[in-house]
């Protein structure tokens, strides 16, 4: 159901019938406690009274029956020493939950089928009797788990399922001899389509992990660096273009070498690299201008920012599956999540699985964190040689304790010479997302934008709150205001406390050229059409379900539809319906909109579904990731990554 209501937005933050503070308003009629809600879920739905016969009839559980513990004897404790060590333990677990029971996915699946077997090859498996995985079909369909559906996606879409006799809706597409079916008519008409690029090709990551990959345009920026004395800007006006000569072109290094001499280079570990290796990736040729000459920024790619909505870069969270999402209810622009350039650089296959980018996002940029010129430069390189992006953004507003993200800020000479670097090796804008400052009250932002202006910056993201405050406080958009006077021409974009169209209008009031959505997009993807719409999206319980279910199938796409890849798409599932949950209802609201640092009451939905989506206990996650992706496996555990920080 949607409506469109008027807006009632408090001067100030309400709470739960205006007394409790930090609470959100919720219509009085669906309040109730804590018991009777988790009474209701584990009903089932029924009423607290459905079940009472049958429960008086069952024999009563003996105390030989429980598994149940027995409950720990309570020692009486110093009331304020209790209170000392509430206020260590709340400080050491905000946050990210570090010491999380994690389990790989890999681990619900020991004992696998062959690759050999999967996809059919004419030829027996290489590996022989030393293979590590499962030959004997009949064996591995005993030890196979029970299917969860009778359709399965990928063969529904792509017209042939990949993982065949492995696929847990395998019944949709293997024939009664285990043979894998293939629609030849769907199968050709998604012939020569690429539906997700950027991913890492074998050659380069050997090439990446042998370190034989030239960087020649980051070598020369860098030159420029050290000439000046390590100072950022030195030099750099004064880079002379037979240094990019001496560095693009094999043959000037051929030509120093005596004849009858094989040329040899060293990589950065000092090792020695054959010129047969470095053939790999370079050729001789004609010297162009765009050997010699490098781009003025005028002459870059350009990308129109203005007015747009911003899907922020998301750890975890921010997922190809969940920016497919995101792209649905109208995202303009969408970023990978964050990148270390330390791991790009060594190839590491997880780390450039973040920079993959799906068909449907038609603006699309890669954020990466650093602390180094040399290596951001050389990762600036790579990428703008190997990967389709429309932009490259720097993380330099993540609260880490690395040297990198918000460290950044206060290091600005190192800042400057990663900017002017990277900036020097792109052919597309540069981006830099940047906090007010590192502490609480001593924003820093103002000073800096000036002088990023002037170090080439395509875009600026200002996150309207410093490290220390992480995500307590309310978003400083006053602050974010003063900021994008100071960047204009350049564009800046304002984030922070994003959860409605009221909030995106009252930002839009600001001189920001647009607003980027974090958390809100992560508690209601919908908001983006919200925001264009200009309306409240009261959206049902079975409405949500069925976005909850695309996200399921677009990562049993993405992951894989065998047990690996269902159970990672179930991991991050139950990681969105951490935050997911914190989502309130139109219709159930006292007072519009849902602020995003008030936490919810506890409430009864309008039907058993909504107010099972309104749980915030892991084991209500995992029931409704049970009703898209089918039962857990035994040995399943889940805690969430992030905490719920907000609340306070």
């Amino acid at each position: 159901m949607e409506t469109e209501t008027t807006p009632n937005i408090p001067t100030e933050s309400h709470g739960m019938n205006g007394t409790d503070k930090g609470r959100a308003a919720i219509k009085t009629q669906f309040l109730t406690t804590k018991e009777k809600f988790h009474e209701l879920l584990d009903s089932g739905g029924k009423g607290p009274n459905d079940d009472k016969a049958s429960d008086d009839a069952a024999p009563k559980e003996t105390a030989e029956d429980s598994l149940e513990e027995p409950q720990e004897k309570k020692f009486k404790v110093d009331p304020d020493e209790q209170e000392r060590t509430k206020k260590r333990n709340s400080k050491r677990m905000r946050g990210q939950n570090k010491s999380r029971p994690h389990m790989k996915p890999t681990s619900y699946d020991n004992r696998r089928l062959c690759p050999s077997i999967i996809q059919e090859r004419e030829t027996k498996c290489v590996y022989g009797d030393k293979c590590k995985f499962i030959h004997d079909v009949a064996e591995y369909m005993a030890l196979k788990p029970a299917d969860v559906g009778e359709h399965c996606y990928l063969y529904d879409t792509f017209g042939k399922c990949h993982y065949g006799l492995s696929c847990r809706f395998a019944r949709a597409h293997i024939s009664a001899d285990l043979k894998n079916l293939a629609n030849e008519e769907r199968v050709k008409a998604m012939e020569g389509r690429t539906p997700v690029r950027n991913s890492l090709d074998k050659d380069l990551q050997w090439r990446l992990r042998k370190k034989v990959v030239p960087f020649t345009a980051s070598d020369a920026y860098m030159k420029t660096v050290f000439k000046g004395g390590h100072k950022a800007g030195e030099g750099w006006k004064k880079a002379a273009t037979a240094e990019n000569v001496d560095n693009c072109c094999s043959a000037v290094v051929n030509s120093q070498c005596s004849e009858g001499e094989k040329p040899q280079t060293t990589d950065n570990q000092g090792t020695e690299v054959s010129q047969e290796n470095l053939a790999l990736v370079k050729t001789i040729g004609p010297l162009t201008d765009a050997d010699v000459i490098k781009l003025r920024q005028c002459e870059k790619k350009q990308v129109d920012f203005k007015d747009k909505l911003y899907l922020a870069p998301l750890t975890t969270c921010g997922n190809l599956p969940f920016r497919r999402i995101c792209k649905r209810f109208g995202a303009d622009i969408t970023c990978g999540e964050m990148a270390m350039c330390t791991n790009l650089l060594q190839g590491q296959s997880s780390e450039w699985a973040l920079l993959k980018r799906h068909e449907s996002e038609d603006l699309f940029g890669v954020q990466v964190e650093g602390c180094f010129p040399d290596t951001m430069t050389r990762c600036a390189e790579l990428l703008n040689n190997k990967i389709d992006v429309d932009f490259v953004d720097i993380n330099s507003g993540c609260p880490i304790d690395l040297g990198g993200g918000c460290g950044l800020m206060t290091r600005t000479n190192k800042f400057e010479q990663i900017i002017r670097g990277m900036n020097s090796v792109l052919d597309v804008p540069l981006t830099v997302k940047i906090r007010t400052g590192v502490q609480e009250k001593a924003n820093i932002a103002h000073k800096l934008i000036p002088e990023m202006k002037k170090w080439g910056v395509s875009m600026i993201t200002l996150h309207g709150r410093s490290r220390e405050q992480r995500y307590t406080k309310s978003a400083d958009w006053d602050y974010i205001n003063t900021c994008s006077q100071l960047a204009s021409p350049i564009p800046l974009f304002g984030n922070g406390d994003i959860l409605s169209y009221y909030d995106a209008m009252k930002a839009r009031e600001t001189e920001v050229s647009g607003v980027m959505l974090a958390r809100g997009a992560l508690i209601k993807p919908w908001v983006f059409t919200e925001i264009k719409e200009r309306r409240d999206w009261d959206i049902s319980s079975s409405e949500r379900l069925d976005v909850l279910r695309d996200f399921t199938h677009y990562g049993l796409e993405h992951w894989g539809s065998d047990t690996q890849g269902l159970e990672k798409t179930r991991n991050f599932l139950l990681e969105w319906l951490s935050f997911m949950c914190r989502y309130i209802p139109v219709g159930l609201l006292e007072q519009v909109p849902q602020r995003i640092n008030e936490r919810p009451p506890y409430y009864m939905g309008r039907d058993y579904l909504e107010s099972l989506m309104a749980s915030q206990h892991v084991g209500d996650w995992i029931k409704i990731s049970e009703m898209l992706l089918g039962p857990v496996p035994k040995n399943f555990n889940f805690l969430p990554k992030h905490k719920a920080n907000a609340y306070k």
